[in-house]
């Protein structure tokens, strides 16, 4: 008894210290502040872009629905960039969080190829907060700080360092005659919801996307009535719908006599409204720049549920999104990530990505991660 118990202590203890990873040397700390500045200078260089032309824009959207509306802002451009320098298209990338020590792929049974190099993925660093860094975070986050039971700081993101995920063209199966693996897209994850776990054929029709019931309730539960109206009638006017918040006035409508496809659309367009803070906002109804960057990002959040549901929305005018940032880099940085935080939330409650692989990808607070360097 006593020499089992000796040998399996030996072997905890030699796992813990297999497990240990060395100090990184000066040189390592080094390539990687220049591996994060670098990517952040990828980054800003892509938001430019996105900042001058309509059409990068439009693609950006594209690629976030063709990826399910899971990745924060620093994550889909760090991953965008990659795959592009590989030239290859993504069909899906292991989300942060999901891993178990190796890559994240083992509990769908597949195993990473000898010799794949990992994609590099945003990761946040965190720890418990100092008594003397309370006010600096505050002010800087804007958040107040709210201790636990026993009068501890929380433990916050401090920071953002580099991970390692593995797309699926960089797996393979572990038994290669039961390879069953199915990417979640959101349809699938929709289905999956909706039926318990079991497969279900997806709709056909005018409206293939089966969320129209679960939006308005989105909407209601926001604490708005929602409505379908007739054209021309009191604020709906001539739009196909409309959003208003006032002194005793919380209210959605969305016109009658579209098609049930321009019906989905135009609900989670006001949703977004909703979801995107638009109504908190006196921009809203002052500045007509303002109006412009408020209905792109709503604009641009329908068009990103839509597509990922599978639902082909009308195609956007370059027209509708020219000049609305007038070239600011930071408005678009502003806006890029607003829209994909908010797409990400509203397509994972309609379709959770959780019984899948796990936790989300993390939502830097600043819109853009900071190089930090962590041991």
């Amino acid at each position: 008894m006593g020499q089992t118990t000796t040998r399996t202590r030996t072997r905890a203890a030699a796992k813990t210290r297999k497990r240990a990873r060395p100090a990184p040397t000066e040189e390592q700390l080094q390539a990687r502040r220049e591996a994060m500045a670098a990517a952040h200078e990828d980054m800003m260089a892509r938001l430019e872009r996105l900042a001058a032309d309509p059409v990068e824009w439009l693609e950006f959207l594209e690629t976030v629905a063709e990826w399910g509306a899971r990745y924060s802002l620093g994550n889909q451009i760090l991953l965008m960039t990659q795959a592009a320098e590989r030239g290859i298209e993504p069909r899906m990338f292991m989300a942060f969080g999901a891993h178990d020590g190796s890559s994240g792929w083992r509990k769908h049974k597949r195993t990473v190829m000898a010799g794949e190099t990992g994609f590099k993925i945003w990761a946040p660093v965190k720890r418990r907060l100092r008594e003397d860094e309370v006010t600096d975070y505050e002010q800087r986050t804007g958040r107040k700080i709210v201790r636990d039971a026993q009068n501890r700081l929380p433990v916050v993101v401090v920071g953002w360092k580099f991970e390692r995920t593995f797309e699926l063209s960089q797996t393979a199966p572990i038994v290669p005659w039961a390879d069953n693996y199915e990417v979640p897209t959101v349809q699938v994850r929709r289905q999956v919801k909706l039926h318990g776990g079991k497969q279900a054929v997806l709709l056909d029709g005018d409206d293939p996307t089966g969320i129209y019931d679960d939006v308005v309730a989105m909407i209601r539960a926001e604490g708005y009535d929602y409505a379908l109206a007739e054209p021309g009638s009191d604020y709906l006017g001539t739009a196909n719908g409309v959003t208003v918040a006032g002194a005793g006035t919380r209210l959605v409508r969305v016109r009658n006599d579209v098609s049930h496809a321009q019906r989905i659309k135009t609900a989670i367009h006001e949703l977004a409204h909703i979801r995107c803070g638009h109504l908190d906002q006196v921009s809203f109804v002052a500045p007509v720049q303002h109006r412009g960057r408020a209905e792109t990002e709503a604009e641009s959040v329908a068009h990103i549920v839509c597509a990922a549901f599978g639902l082909d929305s009308e195609p956007y005018t370059d027209a509708y999104v020219m000049g609305w940032a007038d070239g600011d880099i930071d408005i678009v940085r502003a806006a890029a990530a607003t829209v994909l935080r908010v797409a990400r939330d509203i397509v994972d409650e309609l379709a959770p990505i959780a019984p899948f692989d796990g936790t989300r990808d993390p939502q830097p607070e600043d819109h853009t991660p900071a190089p930090v360097v962590a041991a």
